[in-house]
Formats: structure tokens, sequence, C-alpha cells
């Protein structure tokens, strides 16, 4: 089978496209028919060696890529109890979640033909939900989800900001914020304000036209889905 590999650490250029074993399931694992899989700035990171300590400090010891993965179950473990070939699922390709959690979200190879997840990485795919949209999920929604319930403990009636709010992690958290009962600002540029008005958020920030750290509002909880030191300027009470 066709699978995308990397043997070595740098830019998108190292990863090639290649002739491989196709996967085994072992015990808890379930082997899937890829149909759709999506890229994460966690993918980029673990090519530019960001994760060396885990992944290898001079070239990968896991050389194949993506975790988002939607597709057919093609092949069960023996102990897989939850799902059957011929079934649609979608989830994480990562190791099993009993092990370190670092080692854990390590991508086992969502950008293949075929792939191996663990069972209780992997939830039935919704008939109303293309495995496209399916496979552009689970990273992002979980990181949206742990930053405002797990980290930030969101509570409904709040001021939330999301910074980013266009971007895969933050459109995820602007609905999810607003499940939570949340008064969600969201920001983004020019040509996503409709999109960010239209997911739910009570108020969107033009980032290009409006420098929303010096707008006096304060929040109870801000999640920076781009990684700027400008949202400690705008301040949490």
């Amino acid at each position: 089978m066709k699978a995308a590999i990397y043997s070595r650490y740098g830019t998108a250029d190292v990863v090639q496209i290649e002739e491989v074993e196709k996967p085994v399931s072992r015990n808890h694992e379930v082997l899937i028919r890829v149909r759709a899989a999506s890229v994460n700035p966690l993918d980029e990171g673990l090519i530019r060696g960001g994760g060396r300590l885990v992944t290898g400090l001079r070239r990968p010891k896991v050389t194949r890529l993506g975790i988002d993965v939607a597709g057919l179950v093609a092949a069960v473990g023996r102990d897989v109890t939850q799902f059957q070939p011929g079934d649609s699922v979608f989830g994480a390709c990562i190791g099993d979640p009993d092990a370190s959690v670092l080692r854990v979200w390590i991508p086992q190879g969502a950008f293949a033909e075929y792939a191996c997840a663990h069972q209780s990485a992997l939830v039935m795919k919704p008939e109303n939900v293309s495995f496209e949209q399916a496979a552009s999920a689970p990273v992002a929604a979980l990181t949206a989800l742990q930053g405002l319930r797990d980290k930030g403990k969101i509570q409904a009636g709040q001021k939330v900001l999301i910074n980013g709010a266009s971007g895969g992690v933050g459109t995820f958290a602007v609905q999810i914020a607003k499940f939570f009962g949340a008064e969600v600002t969201g920001i983004c540029s020019t040509r996503n304000v409709d999109l960010v008005r239209s997911i739910g958020a009570n108020h969107v920030i033009d980032y290009t036209q409006e420098d929303f750290t010096r707008g006096g509002q304060r929040y109870n909880l801000i999640l920076d889905c781009v990684g700027t030191t400008r949202c400690r300027q705008a301040g949490a009470c």
C-alpha cells in the first residue's frame, strides 16, 4: 500500500509517498481503510523535529504521519468489541491510551491507504457527516474542548474570547463555548467575520481593523489559538 513517510527531520519536502507493508491490527486495534485524513500543526511540528525526546533525537523512530482519520473498518483485533468490518468510523490513529501521555499522540499513519487505531480512539461516523468532515474533527475539536472545559473550567454566563476564531481549533471553540452558555467574542480577519458570526459568536472583532487589546473589555477566559502575546495584554479577570 502507499503511505506518506518521513525518515529525517526538515520541511514538508522530506515527506515521500512510498510503498510500505499493510499494517495488521493488534488485539485492541482496528484496521481502517482510509477514506479521508486531515493535516494538523502537530504533523508539521513532528516533521520539523519538535518532539525529538519522544520521536527520536537524530532521526524519527516512527516514520508514519497522520492522526485524524475517517474510513471503513477493514479488520479488527481479537479483543475489539465495539466495531466490525464494514463500519464507518472516525477518530485518531494513536497508540494505546494506557501508554504514557507523550507517546500516545505519536501518529500511527493516517496518511496512507490503510491505518490502525486503538478501538477507544474511534467512534461510529454519523450518516449525515461525510468522511472528509469527520476526518477534520478529532485533533482540532479535542484541543478546543480541553482548552475550554478541562483547562479553562468554562462556566455559563462567562465572557470568553477566542483568538483565531476562524481556524480549525477556533471554529470548534466558538461552538463549544456557546454550548456551555458563554458570551463569545471571536477574533479573525475581515474575510472570516461572517463565518465566525454564523457559527454562534456574539461579537466578532476584525483584527485588521481593530486592536482588541485596547478596547478595555475584560474576559473571564481567553483561548488563544494563534499563540500571540497580545492576548496577555487583553487580560482576563
